[in-house]
């Protein structure tokens, strides 16, 4: 079963915003550091990381890339105060899409974003359980509004140990959106908890390659697969970056590369790099013949 990893693309603020987060949340640590050499945006900062228990990995690849909210983080609290020294952290330096307060679905919640533009609902559970403490949550936005349910239901037929969960809907008198849009939809890909929701405000933001989730291969047939079904933009192909029929970015990538990559001979590591970058999708055994 592939690992999802978040992916996030930074300016120069990888490193800095991950230590941030780490220092943040409970049972969060750092898992390695690296520099890359010589790629289209030049020397970059990569780092892995975990925050309660949830895998992401941060990029410093300059300005390319924008964060926008339609790929938020909610963050399960179990108590107010929790949700204000989140909010405290988060919302210093950044603004606030939904201040904080009462709201129908929590008493008290908050829709922040941080200072380096990256989204967080910080939500107050209540009796709700919550699967994971931070739950990316896709927002459907402008063309793509009204295929949430869509979406979700695609991605769950790709991955083993997938499902969908309970979908809330709008419903009458909630314009402007339709009473059989998605309100709120639960679901899971290779056992990590996501949500989706429609929206049909003018938001004026969809996704973008900022964020990205990285599907981990053991094999070429797995990378083939999950390719394959995904990739609908070839123009946004490029090391083993796609974007799908919904605008969402995903990185398929074999977990052979962290290996390759990790390797002390500088010049093995700078021949797989060299290898990798003239790629659209990954090819393991080419990458195993660059390191040899």
């Amino acid at each position: 079963m592939p690992i999802i990893t978040t992916h996030l693309w930074f300016d120069r603020e990888a490193a800095e915003a991950a230590r941030f987060y780490v220092s943040l949340f409970p049972d969060s640590r750092i898992t390695s550091e690296a520099r890359l050499g010589d790629t289209p945006s030049g020397d970059v900062d990569l780092l892995s990381f975990e925050l309660a228990g949830s895998a992401f990995q941060a990029i410093s690849a300059g300005p390319i890339f924008k964060f926008t909210p339609a790929i938020s983080f909610l963050v399960a609290c179990e108590s107010h105060e929790e949700v204000d020294r989140y909010w405290k952290a988060l919302s210093a330096g950044g603004s606030e899409l939904m201040p904080l307060g009462a709201y129908p679905f929590s008493g008290h919640y908050a829709w922040v974003i941080d200072r380096f533009g990256l989204s967080w609902q910080l939500m107050a559970m209540g009796d709700l359980k919550a699967p994971q403490k931070i739950t990316p949550t896709l927002m459907f936005t402008g063309q793509n509004c009204g295929r949430a349910e869509e979406a979700i239901r695609f991605y769950a037929s790709l991955f083993d140990e997938s499902s969908v969960g309970a979908i809330d809907r709008y419903g009458p008198g909630m314009e402007p959106n339709a009473p059989e849009l998605v309100k709120h939809a639960a679901f899971a890909l290779s056992g990590q908890a996501f949500a989706a929701m429609d929206s049909a405000y003018e938001h004026g933001f969809t996704f973008t390659e900022a964020i990205s989730f990285m599907v981990s291969c053991e094999t070429q047939d797995e990378i083939d697969h999950y390719w394959n079904a995904l990739s609908a933009v070839p123009e946004s192909e490029q090391c083993g970056w796609l974007k799908d029929r919904f605008g969402l970015s995903w990185q398929i990538v074999p977990t052979a590369l962290g290996r390759l990559m990790g390797a002390a001979d500088e010049a093995k590591r700078s021949r797989v790099t060299k290898a990798f970058l003239a790629m659209k999708k990954f090819d393991i055994e080419e990458l195993e013949k660059a390191a040899r």
